[in-house]
C-alpha cells in the first residue's frame, strides 16, 4: 500500500506488552510506503524554531512553523488550526515535546511537578483533542506519535514527576489505539519508549515558565540548574546516549509497519523485572536506567 501524508506534524522539545485483538487488516498494521510532503514544526523556543525552520527549508523541505506552549490547551487549538489553514489538513502527528525534573519524590516542588506534567503529559492530551478529530474529519489515512520513554514502561528512582508523565503518555497512547479501532479509523497510532538519547532535554530548564520556577531550592537534582535556567547533571548521561537519527529511522519504520511500541534501547530484562514483580505480586525490585 502506498500513502502519501501531505500535511505532517512535527513537534519538538524546547519537549512491553503485547497488543491483544488487533486486526492484521487494520490499516494501522500493513506496510506502507509512504511519502511526506508538507511539514509544520512547533516549538516553544523561537530561536531554535526559526533554526530548524531554515535548515529544513535550505534542505528543500516544504515547511511551516510556529511557536506554541504545549502545556496550553488554547496554544496547542491555535497550532492545529495554523497547519489545517497552512496545508489543508494534517496526516501525520509526532507529539514529542518533552522536560525533566527529578530527586528524591517527597522533596520536589509542587511547580516541578507541574511543569513535567503540563508538558510531557498535557502536551500529548492537547494534542490527542486539538489533531485527532480534524484526522478522523479528513477521512484519509493518518499516524499519531506519541513520545513517551523507558521511564513509562518501569519506575526508576529519582525520576517522579518524569515516569508518572511517561506512563500517563504509554497509556494514553494505547487507549487512543483501542478507541480509534473500535471506530474503525484508518488512523495507526505509536508509542516512542527510548532510553538515553542525545538530545537536549538535560538543558530543557531554559524554557522553563518563570511562573513554574522555584523560588526555592527544591530537591530536583535532574534539573538542579532550572532556577537559572542553566543545565543538569542528566546532560552529561544524555551525551552519551544514540544519535537522534537512529531514534528518527526506528519511528519512521514504526509509522511504515504500523508498530505499536517503539524501543530504541535493548532494555527488555527491566520491563520484564517489573512485569514479573506485579505478576508475582511481590515488592519492586530496585531499578535505575543503565549508563
Amino acid at each position: 500500500e502506498d500513502v502519501v501524508f501531505e500535511h505532517n506534524l512535527l513537534r519538538h522539545s524546547g519537549g512491553g506488552i503485547s497488543i491483544l485483538g488487533v486486526d492484521d487488516n487494520h490499516p494501522s498494521r500493513q506496510t506502507r510506503n509512504i511519502t511526506i510532503r508538507n511539514n509544520v514544526l512547533a516549538d516553544i523556543d523561537e530561536k531554535n524554531l526559526d533554526a530548524s525552520l531554515r535548515a529544513l527549508g535550505d534542505a528543500g523541505h516544504v515547511v511551516a512553523g510556529r511557536a506554541t506552549d504545549v502545556s496550553d490547551g488554547a496554544s496547542m487549538e491555535a497550532l492545529a488550526a495554523f497547519a489545517e489553514s497552512s496545508f489543508g489538513g494534517v496526516d501525520l502527528v509526532h507529539l514529542n515535546a518533552g522536560v525533566a525534573a527529578g530527586g528524591p519524590i517527597w522533596t520536589l516542588s509542587e511547580n516541578d511537578w507541574k511543569w513535567v506534567l503540563g508538558v510531557n503529559l498535557w502536551g500529548v492530551i492537547h494534542g490527542v483533542r486539538s489533531f485527532v478529530p480534524r484526522m478522523l474529519a479528513g477521512g484519509g489515512p493518518g499516524h499519531v506519535v506519541a513520545t513517551a520513554s523507558m521511564a513509562g514502561l518501569i519506575s526508576g528512582g529519582i525520576m517522579g514527576p518524569y515516569n508518572v508523565s511517561k506512563h500517563g503518555v504509554v497509556t494514553l497512547a494505547e487507549t487512543l489505539l483501542r478507541d480509534l479501532m473500535m471506530v474503525g479509523a484508518p488512523i495507526g497510532v505509536s508509542v516512542l519508549c527510548p532510553g538515553w538519547v542525545n538530545t537536549g532535554i538535560g538543558e530543557s530548564g531554559r524554557n522553563r515558565p518563570d511562573s513554574l520556577r522555584n523560588a526555592e531550592a527544591s530537591g530536583d537534582i535532574l534539573g538542579s540548574s532550572t532556577a537559572t535556567g542553566g543545565a543538569s547533571p542528566l546532560k552529561a548521561v544524555l551525551e552519551g546516549g544514540i544519535s537522534p537519527d537512529v531514534v528518527a529511522a526506528e519511528v519512521v519504520d514504526a509509522v511504515k509497519t504500523g508498530r505499536f511500541y517503539i524501543l530504541t534501547h535493548a532494555w527488555k530484562d527491566l520491563i520484564k523485572a517489573r512485569m514479573d514483580d506485579i505478576l508475582e505480586e511481590r515488592t519492586p525490585t530496585p531499578m535505575f536506567f543503565p549508563t
